[in-house]
């Protein structure tokens, strides 16, 4: 029995020493280089924080982009996706029921017009960014709800249009407002 009982319990130990300490301490010693040293990247207006580049928030008034729905209400605490599936008659619903949101509010829009992205949650429920078209078709609206010139709107999400190295072109909606508020100064 001591055969085999000794060297489990070291190697536990081992892997309690390597996964339960060295571990965490590496990935926190690498989150410090980055932005925000860890803790998050703030987006700060006038010196006081107003969220975090990478959380989604909560736009529905008409006179700011509205963001990506959340299956969590944004709440950060409890990121999660709906685990619904596509052929579940509820997401269909509520699917359904964004459209119509939608195209209530862009009412020159058609129901092919509308990106996915802007009728579906995404998996963590916390997507900060949306689609340069999600972003699109909403500056008719923004425009118009600020008595703002649509073309100086329209460079605004420009403007503001993430191009990575890797994967599609994005909007960060909190980061976009905030410019929203500065041009309606």
């Amino acid at each position: 029995m001591k055969k085999y009982l000794l060297p489990a319990i070291r190697l536990t130990v081992v892997l309690t020493v390597l996964l339960c300490v060295i571990y965490p301490l590496l990935i926190s010693a690498v989150g410090k280089l980055a932005k925000g040293k860890g803790d998050g990247e703030t987006v700060s207006v006038n010196g006081k924080v107003v969220g975090y580049a990478a959380l989604g928030q909560k736009f529905d008034k008409p006179s700011y982009f509205w963001g990506r729905p959340s299956a969590v209400d944004y709440n950060a605490a409890g990121s999660a996706g709906s685990n619904k599936g596509p052929t579940n008659p509820d997401y269909l619903k509520q699917v359904s029921d964004r459209v119509d949101t939608l195209l209530k509010y862009h009412p020159y829009l058609k129901r092919t017009d509308i990106p996915a992205d802007m009728v579906t949650a995404s998996g963590s429920g916390l997507d900060p960014d949306i689609s340069v078209e999600g972003a699109k078709i909403q500056v008719k609206r923004v425009a118009a709800d600020n008595h703002l010139d649509e073309e100086k709107v329209a460079a605004l999400v420009a403007s503001h249009t993430d191009k990575p190295v890797l994967g599609p072109a994005h909007v960060n909606v909190l980061k976009l407002n905030i410019a929203l508020n500065e041009l309606k100064k």
